[in-house]
């Protein structure tokens, strides 16, 4: 396991997660979806089928398309194809239409329209895979499947701190094995329900909640000050254009340094507080002072705008932006990291567009 720190999840550290993760679910989670709840594993299964490759925003007048249209898998069995086609206009991917029909005529003509009550009996089943089935399980047959989505990667990544690629055929494993054990055998599906909201909602990919999270000591990423680089994915190290945004967190006289994660470029080196994002940055103050204050309740004192950079590697070209940031104090949730003089920074290794920068 690449962990930050190196430690091994212990039996302990999983039963304070799904503790947490619970009373969160039960207090502090509002986010309504027209399945949640749904013990129905017709509806449930087109729930999953509809939302591979499709935003929820997006997936959700589809959900209700179907289930108006075709109440049951029999409805849906005896749909003509155009019909059906018609009503999926617009979600791309169609081979998921497809398989979506001949599944429903199975389960209509072979299984007399019951679905399988097992995760290997719905593996079966043209177009279920291990990660359909295992929320098809747990949702309406409640049964000890933990359901592993993009979700789930980022938060037990971040918790536990590890770098291992979650697009790799390693970090693949790692996770399942994680996510089963962290898993509430006695209840799969109110678990499952709330870690998958619990990263929707809060430990979101860009600003996420760290501010208010209930899992603030627990979360290795947190206290480490790397929540914005995990999860790691591999396809994302092989961009050729990447923008890096780096905060010079500077409090007491003092710069926040830290050490780059294993797995990418500049592996060992130190830098300062990043934010990776999909394309180039567009930042002010008010955005970066909300960032700020989300993910570490870090009180701004003033922001300036350094002049940015660019360096270009063999397989990539890195864009670099700089904010020199003042904070009031430093953050608690930082307290225990690194924070140098400006004198002692020079003493360490940098890539070398951060050590040529001024500031």
């Amino acid at each position: 396991m690449a962990a930050l720190t190196g430690n091994k999840s212990s039996h302990t550290q999983h039963q304070q997660f799904a503790k947490r993760l619970l009373q969160w679910h039960k207090t502090a989670n509002h986010r309504l979806m027209p399945w949640k709840g749904e013990k129905d594993p017709y509806k449930i299964w087109l729930s999953e089928i509809i939302l591979q490759q499709t935003r929820v925003e997006q997936g959700l007048a589809y959900y209700e398309k179907f289930t108006k249209h075709y109440p049951t898998v029999r409805d849906l069995a005896a749909a003509g194809d155009n019909q059906v086609f018609k009503d999926w206009e617009g979600l791309g991917y169609y081979n998921r239409c497809r398989n979506l029909l001949h599944t429903a005529r199975y389960i209509a003509s072979e299984l007399k329209g019951a679905f399988p009550a097992s995760y290997e009996g719905l593996l079966q089943l043209k177009g279920i895979g291990p990660y359909t089935a295992a929320a098809i399980s747990a949702f309406a047959f409640n049964l000890p499947f933990a359901v592993v989505d993009g979700n789930v990667f980022r938060v037990l990544s971040r918790i536990y701190g590890i770098a291992d690629p979650i697009d790799s055929a390693k970090g693949k494993t790692l996770f399942n094995e994680l996510a089963d054990a962290n898993l509430d055998k006695k209840s799969p599906a109110l678990y499952n329900q709330a870690i998958m909201d619990f990263g929707a909602t809060m430990c979101k990919p860009a600003v996420p909640k760290c501010g208010s999270c209930p899992m603030q000591n627990i979360c290795l990423a947190y206290t480490t000050g790397v929540v914005n680089q995990l999860p790691v994915k591999e396809k994302i190290l092989q961009k050729k254009l990447r923008y890096f945004t780096w905060l010079l967190l500077e409090a007491d006289e003092k710069i926040f340094v830290h050490k780059r994660l294993p797995g990418d470029i500049w592996a060992d080196l130190h830098e300062f507080y990043l934010i990776e994002t999909v394309a180039k940055p567009d930042w002010d103050t008010e955005e970066i002072r909300l960032l700020l204050d989300q993910q570490l309740k870090a009180e701004v004192q003033s922001i300036s705008a350094l002049k940015p950079s660019t360096q270009q590697l063999t397989h990539q070209k890195i864009m670099g932006y700089f904010f020199h940031v003042k904070l009031r104090f430093i953050p608690q949730a930082l307290a225990g990291q690194h924070w140098l003089k400006k004198s002692a920074i020079g003493r360490l290794a940098f890539p070398k567009m951060l050590k040529d920068m001024e500031f």
